[in-house]
């Protein structure tokens, strides 16, 4: 196999045109030749000029491909034998019962790939399945009551469900799995073009189709999901898990427990602390969601405000603040909403969230500080979730039930907003102005205000004193992280399988589905 690298068209050419470009850099007059697009990018550094760049496999049957690219003798062309994953041969322990708790992207992953071993795995699911789940969180942000089981946090596809389902992550691994993760993705449902974009997303729309049919596929194959399933115990007889009670009442046993329980699943951390489940606390970050025109952030990106044949314009920002911390900017959702993602009554945490198109008016993203162990006070093991819940707590007396709001200027002067500037919010749910410094600890507040500053001068009028502030976003990752061994088994419980963003081992939906795979290879290893 021949990979091509810097292969370039101008945004307004056909992808077609690939193939001649392909043939002129392989110098192929007749010979025949197959190519997959491996990647796809844009160079926007010449907004007089922009272009889509490729990176693509070739396959020339009627040539020695590796004395093809030793003749050319050109540094973007190369020899490679891409790596296939292949999950591990399963043979053993076919009959035993393996429990997997949570139908986020770790718990899909996991219980598919056991699934497809041969296995007949449970799935519980504290929430409902995803259309029903749909429906319940678009009443909600319609005014109607939270329900606590079924959320934009809780129920079949994790928290992912309701994002922007970005797939890109900073995972490095060489087994295959990322691709393997895109590959299933598109298999069921998602846009192939996630295989190679370099920044690959569904969107919420078809997030919920995919997740819907990896979930039969389970099914189809013998495994089962049972919703509105809340593990509530753990039974744990001689140092090894025996059986999980669901919903306070009925007992299943198993011989494994992967627990993929997602990063908000508190009564659940809480349970486990009680069980002697051996946990530490761990850092994530704190902030809000900062709502700007799409059309800025276009013209920064491209040089015009309307993006056309390009995709909705996004952005990464980091800083220093004069405090010392680090201020950067979380989850960008191009053409996006920002969600009222709560949880708990009585508690406001916003997400943000895009559609497919990414076609909204507005571009929102997560602006925050790091907070670690140390911020959070005495407390134990479950005192950065005691922190989130402060957070939110505030946030919802201070929006009276709604997502607090307040202008960019406002917020660095320190006094609450009265009216709206340019930007008109678009919000999933209910929303009030108010002074957001009175929820959130001044040395976040120092940090984002700092950070703003130095995000100004790299976008210009990214600082522009009408940008919206929501609050609070206080669910970038888990509090905490249930420790594991090598072997990715509890080093407390045997049989336990700690998995995914909620166990403190993912970042993302991505990456929570390599783990859900790593887990599914380690339940597969131990039996």
């Amino acid at each position: 196999m021949i990979r091509i690298n810097q292969l370039k068209l101008k945004i307004d050419q056909p992808e077609e045109a690939l193939e001649s470009k392909i043939r002129r850099a392989l110098r192929l007059k007749s010979s025949s030749f197959r190519y997959e697009i491996v990647k796809k990018s844009i160079d926007a550094r010449h907004k007089d000029n922009l272009m889509y760049v490729y990176s693509v496999d070739v396959s020339c049957p009627d040539t020695d491909e590796f004395k093809k690219v030793k003749e050319l003798n050109d540094k973007n062309i190369m020899y490679t034998d891409p790596q296939k994953y292949a999950f591990p041969q399963a043979v053993y322990g076919r009959d035993k019962k393996i429990v997997i708790v949570g139908s986020g992207p770790a718990g899909l992953f996991c219980g598919l790939f056991l699934a497809r071993a041969g296995y007949k795995p449970v799935i519980y699911e504290r929430g409902a399945e995803v259309i029903e789940r749909s429906r319940i969180v678009k009443a909600f942000w319609e005014g109607g009551g939270l329900d606590p089981d079924t959320n934009v946090q809780f129920g079949e596809g994790g928290a992912g469900t309701f994002s922007d389902g970005k797939l890109n992550t900073a995972v490095k691994e060489k087994s295959g799995r990322i691709r393997k993760v895109l590959e299933t993705f598109a298999e069921f449902g998602a846009p192939r073009e996630i295989l190679y974009i370099n920044k690959p997303h569904i969107g919420t729309d078809i997030l919920e189709k995919v997740v819907y049919n990896i979930r039969r596929e389970i099914e189809s194959l013998g495994g089962k999901v049972e919703f509105n399933s809340r593990i509530t115990e753990i039974d744990i007889k001689n140092g090894s898990v025996r059986a999980v009670r669901v919903n306070g009442k009925d007992e299943a046993y198993c011989d494994r427990l992967v627990l993929a329980i997602g990063h908000s699943a508190r009564d659940t951390f809480l349970m486990l602390n009680e069980a002697g489940l051996i946990m530490e606390p761990k850092a994530f970050a704190v902030g809000m969601r900062v709502e700007h025109p799409q059309s800025l952030i276009n013209s920064y990106a491209y040089g015009f405000p309307k993006s056309g044949r390009l995709p909705a314009a996004d952005y990464k920002l980091t800083a220093r603040a004069a405090n010392g911390r680090g201020v950067y900017s979380f989850c960008m959702c191009p053409g996006g909403y920002v969600v009222n993602a709560s949880s708990e009554a009585g508690h406001i945490c916003v997400n943000g969230m895009s559609y497919s198109g990414r076609n909204g008016s507005n571009a929102n993203s997560a602006i925050v500080a790091t907070v670690t162990p140390e911020d959070f006070g005495k407390g134990g093991v479950l005192s950065g979730m005691e922190f989130q819940r402060k957070l939110e707590s505030a946030a919802y007396r201070a929006g009276n039930g709604a997502v607090p709001i307040q202008l960019s200027e406002d917020f660095a002067a320190g006094r609450a907003s009265l009216s709206l500037g340019k930007v008109t919010p678009q919000i999933k749910g209910s929303y009030g102005l108010c002074d957001l410094r009175e929820i959130i600890p001044e040395f976040i507040c120092e940090s984002i205000i700092d950070g703003m500053k130095s995000f100004g001068k790299i976008i210009k009028g990214f600082d522009m004193p009408d940008a919206v502030f929501a609050g609070v976003e206080s669910r970038t990752s888990s509090p905490v992280r249930i420790v594991r061994g090598d072997d990715l088994q509890s080093v407390s419980v045997k049989g336990v399988y700690p998995c995914g963003e909620g166990a403190g081992y993912a970042g993302g939906i991505t990456s929570a589905a390599v783990d859900g795979i790593k887990t599914a290879e380690a339940v597969v290893s131990s039996l």
